[in-house]
């Protein structure tokens, strides 16, 4: 069964002069300003989708890391996932790069055990697998003591 969540975005204008809003529509949790400075310079209380990106990336790794614990016999006491997307328009405008950092606290996990859960996470997370086509997506996984 298949669940469907939607935001939408109204545009006004070109794309370097205009500026758009992206509406949250499931959750009605926000709309939230965009334009083409924010994406490609300078942010200024207005969002990109590649920030957005960025959200969806880092909590579907905290998500499906968690589980794949639960599945080894592990329990994060938590997991802090931050995820970094680079917008290159020096190539023809494209995510070029994606950096999850992951620091978790896993009591009585082996380090080799967190790293390979965390891998697993990385490739089998829904959010990685939509952006295979970025180029580079890497992990820095750290085990808190």
């Amino acid at each position: 069964m298949a669940t469907t969540r939607s935001a939408r975005t109204v545009w006004k204008g070109d794309l370097f002069s205009g500026n758009g809003q992206t509406s949250l529509e499931t959750s009605g949790l926000g709309t939230y300003d965009v334009t083409w400075k924010a994406r490609a310079e300078d942010a200024k209380d207005k969002t990109s989708p590649e920030e957005l990106i960025a959200a969806a990336h880092s909590a579907c790794y905290s998500m499906a890391f968690s589980n794949i614990l639960k599945e080894a016999g592990h329990t994060a006491e938590s997991i802090e996932t931050s995820a970094e997307v680079d917008f290159d328009t020096s190539t023809g405008a494209q995510i070029s790069e994606i950096r999850l950092f992951v620091n978790a606290t896993v009591p009585g996990i082996s380090d080799e055990d967190f790293q390979k859960s965390a891998q697993a996470a990385k490739e089998g997370c829904p959010v990685s697998k939509a952006l295979a086509s970025v180029p580079s997506i890497t992990l820095d996984a750290k085990l808190n003591s």
